[in-house]
């Protein structure tokens, strides 16, 4: 059971575990699967420890927060921090007979910071509304990730 903080969404795609790493390690492409991320700049070669920027928006409203990659083994877990508010997004990939289980997590290991949760009461509509909007955009993510690398 997730939370309100902890987050999660969960799809077999029919592809080897290879295949999804490349897919979602490929960070510029996440604008064409997630439904808040408009674009992506990578700051080197995407690896732990690497930088990088997103620009996401949420109808007319646009907003940049930076990541760095916290986890990397590759095939199986690729997890980043967002600075702003502290959460931990992360893939796990496990190999079935479907193909690859791909768990898709937005994680509070030190909570959401302050500021966040003030902007997104100002904002965005209150934590349970936008809480429930990046559950809704998890699965769409995963349903896009999956369509496109089944395709």
């Amino acid at each position: 059971m997730t939370t309100i903080t902890d987050l999660e969404a969960t799809t077999t795609i029919n592809a080897t575990p290879a295949q999804v790493w490349a897919a979602i390690t490929d960070l510029p492409r996440m604008s064409s699967w997630s439904p808040q991320v408009v674009k992506t700049v990578v700051f080197g070669q995407v690896k732990e420890g690497t930088r990088f920027l997103n620009i996401n928006h949420q109808g007319w409203k646009h907003w940049p927060t930076n990541a760095k990659v916290v986890r990397f083994s590759p095939h199986s877990d690729f997890a980043f921090r967002i600075t702003e508010n502290t959460t931990v997004w992360s893939y796990q990939l496990e190999e079935s007979s479907e193909g690859t289980v791909v768990t898709h997590r937005r994680e509070t290991p030190t909570g959401i910071s302050a500021l966040s949760r003030s902007l997104t009461k100002v904002a965005f509509g209150g934590q349970e509304n936008f809480t429930e909007e990046l559950r809704t955009g998890m699965a769409t993510t995963l349903a896009k990730l999956k369509a496109d690398l089944e395709g």
